[in-house]
């Protein structure tokens, strides 16, 4: 299928790069429209753009787009793989935590003959880990380290009424399975899902997570371990607007959207 348009669902962080990009010339498609729950920002964040997309809704988003772009949020995901699968169209999810939940819809893509990609996002490695599952992995572990004030709020603090504001040191506040984690910080660990999903499973990767008073960079570390022999990868990831949100995200989805339109491939 030719890439000549991309729709983007959502306007946060994620979103606006992406328009920005676009209106710089960074894309070699064209977007054929936004929408988001906030109509109001999304409608004033457009109006600063010199060549702004149109607002649309979702119906006729997923219509004038060849790839469906989900930057919104995992709640959103299943509704939005069904309706863009069912019109014929290619979807990215970023919310890459959702897939765990919902691994039915890998399996719809694959079915219905769909194009689904699943970005990097701010992540690094997850060739590597490919590559080295095709053969025997022991372990995956990913340690990722974040400042307070991008943890805070996270569904797994809330419940435990853990609060990291005045926090003096860092603190493990937590450790267990990929799957656990994209539970309890479904805003903060999608590079966790992407590990997960490229190498042994959401059960098998394990994590922990730290709150680092004092802390500039959201920084994570991949470890794995096979008959390949030793794998470790260090992001330190600058914040976006968005503390819960690396830099290297919005850059990896932009240039996922330049390989899905291109002919040549680098990389496993």
């Amino acid at each position: 299928m030719s890439l000549k348009s991309i729709g983007i669902v959502g306007c946060g962080a994620i979103g606006r790069a992406l328009l920005k990009a676009a209106d710089a010339g960074k894309l070699a498609v064209s977007v054929a429209g936004v929408t988001s729950r906030t109509e109001k920002g999304a409608r004033e964040f457009l109006a600063t753009l010199g060549n702004p997309p149109p607002y649309l809704d979702r119906a006729q988003l997923i219509a004038r787009s060849d790839l469906v772009i989900e930057a919104a949020g995992g709640s959103i995901v299943p509704d939005l793989a069904r309706e863009v699968f069912a019109a014929g169209k290619e979807l990215m999810i970023i919310s890459v935590g959702a897939l765990l939940d919902h691994p039915e819809i890998m399996a719809k893509a694959r079915g219905q003959g769909r194009r689904l990609f699943i970005p990097s996002g701010a992540i690094a490695g997850l060739d590597g880990i490919k590559g080295a599952c095709v053969g025997q992995v022991s372990h995956v572990t990913i340690t990722t380290r974040k400042p307070p004030e991008g943890l805070e709020g996270a569904p797994y603090l809330v419940e435990r009424v853990i609060s990291l504001i005045g926090l003096k040191e860092e603190r493990e506040v937590f450790s267990g399975t990929a799957r656990e984690a994209c539970r309890g910080f479904p805003a903060n660990v999608n590079v966790t899902a992407a590990v997960s999903l490229a190498g042994i499973g959401p059960d098998r990767t394990r994590v922990r997570i730290l709150a680092v008073p004092g802390l500039k960079r959201n920084c994570h570390e991949v470890e794995a371990e096979g008959e390949f022999g030793r794998l470790v990868v260090r992001i330190e990831n600058v914040p976006s607007e968005n503390p819960r949100t690396g830099k290297l995200t919005a850059l990896s989805i932009i240039r996922s959207i330049q390989d899905a339109g291109d002919s040549v491939r680098i990389g496993t």
